[in-house]
């Protein structure tokens, strides 16, 4: 199959997912509902499982979320998440129909996943969130990121649809492509703010915007000494 392709997933192709994987479960899940593009089924596992693969637990909170996948898949991947927050300026009215979908195989997933349309800027955030976007378009991506920082939370996104015009490409131009440089900048912006970061790449074949951004919080000194001091208190005694 071609992963890239924009065409929906339907019942007529629940045959080229017969496994017994959760990737396939999944699938089949998605081709039921009939309503979203084969991309971002493969967009999401790819993105779900190298996530939880670093960070665990916490509120997931999927930003410019477009039907949602992204937050379930988050869900099963660690059931130690309570809920997920789906959020994005207009909600597919098809996301029902995936959730629904979703919720007849995995009966734990009902009244985890709140959907809410609202601008990104003005949903409420916490340290202990874990923040994700996939391919937010052009400045929702620093958008996400900024939102992030400031609540001091983990983060990871898959920025996309890059606007060059009038940005912060570092000097890098001269080397790097256009969307290459801003990514690195973005990169030493989060490195600068006090940010452990992690490079990664998705399959080429599902989309050409595969580098995947993925951020922790550094310990602040004042935490470090806190832990140092419990430590050394419980050590005496």
């Amino acid at each position: 199959m071609d992963r890239s392709s924009r065409n929906r997933l339907t019942e007529k192709l629940l045959h080229k997912f017969t496994g017994d994987t959760l990737f396939d479960t999944i699938a089949r899940a998605v081709c039921r509902a009939g309503c979203l593009p084969r991309k971002e089924l493969y967009e999401a596992w790819e993105v779900a499982r190298r996530v939880r693969r670093r960070f665990r637990g916490g509120r997931i909170v999927d930003l410019a979320c477009g039907h949602g996948l992204l937050a379930q898949i988050l869900l099963l991947l660690d059931d130690s998440s309570p809920v997920a927050l789906a959020v994005d300026r207009q909600i597919p009215k098809s996301a029902v129909a995936l959730a629904v979908a979703m919720n007849d195989c995995w009966p734990r997933l009902k009244d985890r996943i709140r959907f809410v349309e609202t601008d990104l800027r003005e949903v409420v955030l916490h340290h202990d969130d874990l923040i994700v976007s996939a391919h937010a378009c052009g400045g929702l991506t620093d958008l996400i990121l900024d939102r992030a920082v400031e609540a001091r939370a983990r983060v990871a996104v898959l920025p996309c649809c890059h606007d060059l015009k009038g940005a912060d490409l570092g000097g890098l131009e001269g080397w790097l492509p256009g969307p290459l440089a801003m990514d690195a900048v973005r990169v030493f912006q989060l490195r600068s703010q006090g940010y452990r970061v992690f490079t990664q790449q998705i399959p080429g074949d599902i989309t050409p915007k595969n580098r995947l951004l993925i951020a922790e919080p550094e310990l602040t000194l004042g935490v470090k000494l806190d832990n140092w001091q419990w430590r050394t208190e419980r050590f005496l005694g």
